[in-house]
């Protein structure tokens, strides 16, 4: 795909979960589809019919075994952040039908414990995961998803403090 064709395409509707222990460190796993250290937050699609909160918590519970009456939602962006995929992703991802997502952040706070965490799911996304100092996040995501990491630490500020 040209550059021209992709920035017709639009963003994918999507959710991303910034969940903290009682420490204050944040959820990250280390995705199965890479061969490098590239750490990310739960993310997903938006289905049809479904509330953005319903989404992050669907999702949350999908990539980390992790169920709701686990967590509360602290808070949530107010915008939805988008982000463009690398030109060489998106004829990969979703059918070349998006040019990246645009998502709804929540934050959430976990009142389990790390032995209620299970990545091993239906459809693993995570190899591994930890729990991951604030300061530490941005310089540990792909680059491509730093700009929406950078936004989310910001909407959040007042909660992470």
């Amino acid at each position: 795909m040209t550059p021209e064709e992709i920035a017709k395409l639009p963003y994918r509707p999507c959710v991303g979960v910034m969940v903290l222990n009682a420490e204050g460190d944040v959820f990250v796993g280390q995705r199965t589809d890479r061969n490098y250290d590239a750490w990310q937050m739960p993310q997903g699609g938006v289905d049809p019919g479904e509330t953005p909160v319903q989404a992050a918590l669907r999702e949350l519970g999908e990539e980390t075994g992790i169920s709701p009456d686990l967590v509360e939602v602290v808070a949530e962006t107010e915008q939805w952040l988008p982000y463009d995929l690398p030109h060489d992703l998106v004829a990969k991802l979703w059918k070349g039908r998006f040019r990246g997502q645009e998502q709804k952040w929540f934050l959430l706070r976990f009142n389990g414990t790390d032995d209620q965490v299970n990545i091993e799911t239906e459809h693993q996304e995570f190899s591994t995961w930890r729990w991951m100092p604030v300061d530490e996040l941005v310089e540990n995501i792909v680059p491509f998803k730093r700009d929406v990491y950078i936004a989310v630490l910001k909407a959040f500020e007042g909660e992470l403090a």
